[in-house]
């Protein structure tokens, strides 16, 4: 626990007996047991109210539980994957081998195992039906979101050809307010009265 070697027992061992003194050390090692006795002691009687405590309330069969989910071992459990695991070790081990051809031309047809277990092909039947159903659902589901998606760019195309409108109309009337003030200063600088002022002076 403290990673003490002999020379660090040592050296503590030298110095007790020159702070402590030879008459009084067996004391003092005898207080010292008795204290670790005691804390040892402390410590188990607490592990064992902790573990009485936990059968009580079921939290070792939680533990349990969550080690076990932890694992993927209650996951195998309950899909059934421990026996599709089986299944495929023994395919693996009785079959033959696929990855080469019985023949230089040719390469092997596995044989399909539904043909010869009845009731195999409502199952596939109703695995396809299924399938066919979700993948009915998922296209209607991405139609929708398509159609979304469509109408949220149209908003946004007009909203921009909008935002575009009005900034031509503002730029437009900002130049027509500038021509209009640069129009009124020159006819103002031209106006007789302005022309006989500039003339006396």
């Amino acid at each position: 626990m403290f990673d003490i070697g002999w020379s660090e027992m040592m050296v503590i061992g030298v110095v007790a007996l020159i702070v402590v003194g030879p008459k009084d050390l067996p004391k003092m090692f005898h207080t010292i047991g008795q204290f670790t006795g005691k804390a040892r002691g402390m410590a188990r009687e607490f592990q064992r109210a902790m573990d009485a405590a936990a059968r009580e309330t079921g939290v070792n069969d939680i533990a349990k539980d969550l080690r076990k989910t932890a694992s993927g071992q209650s996951f195998k459990e309950a899909a059934g994957f421990d026996e599709i695991e089986k299944q495929f070790k023994s395919i693996g081990r009785t079959g033959p081998d696929v990855r080469k051809p019985a023949t230089p031309g040719q390469t092997p047809v596995a044989k399909s195992d539904a043909a010869d277990k009845p009731g195999m092909d409502d199952e596939s039947d109703a695995d396809e039906a299924a399938a066919a159903g979700h993948d009915a659902d998922m296209a209607a589901r991405n139609a929708e979101l398509t159609a979304v998606e469509e109408e949220r760019l149209r908003k946004q195309k007009r909203a921009d050809a909008t935002r575009l409108k009005a900034a031509a109309i503002r730029a437009r009337k900002e130049a027509e307010a500038a021509q209009a003030a640069a129009d009124a200063a020159e006819a103002e600088a031209w106006t007789p009265a302005a022309r006989t002022s500039k003339d006396e002076s």
